[in-house]
Order: C-alpha cells, then structure tokens, then sequence
C-alpha cells in the first residue's frame, strides 16, 4: 500500500525581497537563508541587508574589544 501524503501541508518557502532598515537597500531574503533561520528557531526576518548586518557586527566587536584591559 501507497502512503497518502495528500494531506500533509507543505511549506515552500519563496525568496522575499526585504529593504534594509539602515540603508533602505532591497536585498533578497533567500529561501535557504529562511530555511536557516527557521532551523535556527528565530522568528523574525532580518531587517538589515548583509553588508549593514556585517558592518554592525564589526562595530560592536570593535566596541568589545576598545574597552579590554591589558
């Protein structure tokens, strides 16, 4: 017998076109990056494209590391 998988829902996921909240660059969310973040368990989209996530992570570790001791 032939499992019925007719009624299972399926998620396909489309690549969004998201705009950056800093820049206001469009930039596109892709399906595999929402599969990541769905794995991940994170609920939100991102709201910055990757080159002003990249520059606020260097930033806050630039931050990190200007208030170490020696």
């Amino acid at each position: 017998m032939i499992p019925d998988y007719s009624h299972k829902e399926e998620h396909i996921m489309e690549d969004k076109t998201l705009k950056c909240k800093d820049c206001e660059a469009e930039y596109v969310f892709t399906e595999g990056e929402q599969a990541f973040y769905k794995e991940k368990g994170f609920e939100n989209e991102p709201t910055r494209c990757p080159n002003c996530r990249k520059a606020r992570k260097q930033q806050r570790n630039n931050d990190r590391n200007s208030f170490r001791r020696f």
